[in-house]
This record gives C-alpha cells, sequence and structure tokens, in this order.
C-alpha cells in the first residue's frame, strides 16, 4: 500500500522530467532548433575562416562577380530607401519640430547620428538579408537539391571554398560601402526638407551637420557593417546547405534564412551598441 502511494506521485514528476528533456533536446522545435542552428553556423564560419587564411585564390574571380552582383542588386533600393526615410522620418517630422522653436537647422547634426549608428546599419541590413541574403540560400539550396555540391565534392572542389568564402567575403566588404552611400542618401533627404519645406540655408544646414559624431561614430559603424555581412553571408549560407524537400524547402529556406538574419543582427545590434557606448561614452556628448 505504501509503495503503490510512493509511486503514485512520482509518475507525474517522470511525465514531467520527460517531456522538459524533449523540448530541450528536439532539433525542430526551439530552443532546440535555435542550439542546432547556432553551432551549424559556427562550424561552418570556422571552415569559412579556415579556407580564408590558407594559401591561394582561386575565389577571387567568384568574390568579383558576387562583389558585382551585390552592388547591382543592393544599391539603387537601399539609397532610394534611405533617402525617402531621410526626407520624411527626419526631414520632415524632425523639422517640424525643429522649426517650432526655430532651430531647423538643429536637424542636420541628428541625421548623422542616425544613420550612422543605428538606422542606416539596420536599413542596410534588413535590404541585404531580403536580396542577396535570400538569393544565397536559394541559389545553394537548389544546388544541393540537385546533387551539384556533391558531384563537385567528388571532383575535388571545395564547395565552402569556391561558392561559400567569395560570397561571405564579397558582403563583409560591400556592406560598409553601402552603408556609407546611404548615408549620404539620407543625409540628402534631410537636407531636402529642411531647405525645401522649412526654408532653411545650405550654409546653416551644413555647419551644424557633424556636430554630433565624429570620427568614432564612422569607424563603428564600419565595423559593425563588416560584422552584419558576415552573419548574413554565413547564416544564409548555412540555411541553403540545410535544404531538403524540394522547390518548397527551398521557399521555406529562404524564409528562415531572412528572419534568421534580421533576428541575429536585432541581437547583436543591441550587445554592440552597449559596448561601444561603454567603451567610447564620449560618443553620448557629440565629442
Amino acid at each position: 500500500m505504501s509503495s503503490g502511494s510512493a509511486t503514485a506521485p512520482r509518475a507525474p514528476l517522470a511525465r514531467l522530467r520527460g517531456t522538459a528533456k524533449d523540448f530541450f533536446t528536439r532539433e525542430d522545435v526551439p530552443p532546440g532548433s535555435w542550439l542546432l542552428n547556432a553551432g551549424g553556423s559556427a562550424a561552418l564560419a570556422l571552415k569559412v575562416v579556415g579556407q580564408l587564411i590558407s594559401p591561394g585564390l582561386s575565389w577571387r574571380r567568384e568574390f568579383v562577380r558576387q562583389y558585382v552582383f551585390a552592388f547591382r542588386v543592393t544599391l539603387l533600393p537601399a539609397t532610394v530607401v534611405a533617402f525617402v526615410i531621410g526626407f520624411t522620418a527626419i526631414g520632415i517630422q524632425g523639422g517640424s519640430l525643429a522649426s517650432a522653436f526655430g532651430a531647423i537647422d538643429r536637424i542636420s547634426a541628428a541625421a548623422p547620428v542616425a544613420f550612422l549608428r543605428e538606422l542606416g546599419p539596420l536599413l542596410t541590413t534588413a535590404i541585404v538579408a531580403g536580396t542577396i541574403g535570400a538569393t544565397i540560400t536559394a541559389e545553394l539550396g537548389a544546388r544541393k537539391i540537385r546533387e551539384e555540391l556533391m558531384a563537385l565534392e567528388v571532383l575535388g572542389i571545395n564547395p565552402v571554398r569556391n561558392l561559400i568564402l567569395p560570397r561571405v567575403v564579397g558582403l563583409a566588404l560591400w556592406m560598409p560601402v553601402l552603408s556609407l552611400l546611404t548615408f549620404w542618401a539620407g543625409i540628402a533627404g534631410v537636407f531636402t526638407a529642411a531647405v525645401v519645406l522649412y526654408n532653411s540655408t545650405p550654409q546653416a544646414f551644413f555647419s551644424q551637420l557633424l556636430t554630433l559624431t565624429n570620427f568614432i561614430d564612422l569607424y563603428g559603424s564600419v565595423i559593425k557593417l563588416t560584422l552584419f555581412g558576415i552573419l548574413i553571408g554565413i547564416i544564409a549560407a548555412y540555411k541553403g546547405l540545410q535544404v531538403g524537400g524540394g522547390a518548397e524547402g527551398v521557399g521555406r529556406a529562404v524564409n528562415e534564412s531572412v528572419v534568421s538574419c534580421l533576428v541575429v543582427i536585432g541581437v547583436v545590434t543591441v550587445v554592440y551598441t552597449l559596448l561601444f557606448q561603454a567603451f567610447f561614452p564620449e560618443v553620448n556628448y557629440g565629442g
């Protein structure tokens, strides 16, 4: 009797332990899928680094092709969106508030901070993840389904070195350039709104342009965008290599790639910004 009563409470507890174990060990649902994807992406990143430091530049032609492709696909939409956001969000809305205090020229000082630190990098990342990241995942996924990656390995060609490495390096080098171009496009949008809509003068606008920013912001933005390019390239390539299930699997992998890139970039942005302001507190005061 006592043995049965002692065993009864253990049954729900055992089921609870089993449920908790399944929750953390299953690879098809979070958080198990998160750990699996993080580990797989980290392993792929190590392979890319290994291929990067190994001698030889057999991947340089593919790198040039990917760099030019990224330039053609992302330059126009990124600059147009940056101009529109600068014109509307900062120029019109910020200008209406500044003009009420007779300080319309002050919005020019806020624009570089916004586009260098947070707004510009996030805008660039969203466009690149939705275009180049999706393309990388779809291309590698289609190649895997057609067993082209296996055929390359049989021929002695390393897919990581010849397909993934040039795409990651291309994104890492292109994204800082694109961010600087979107920076000036956003500044142009703010300038247009301030001068055309609020009758500010170009002299007053440019005299206040860099009062709240300095070269530390520029260097920080370049490093951040380089890191973002590496992350997008690695995540997109990893999702492409994991494709299965035909064309439907490719579409699902593309969606997961874009969402994963944006989520990871959001988390990294928070951590990077906290560390940046901790190591360089003078940027909070425009110094």
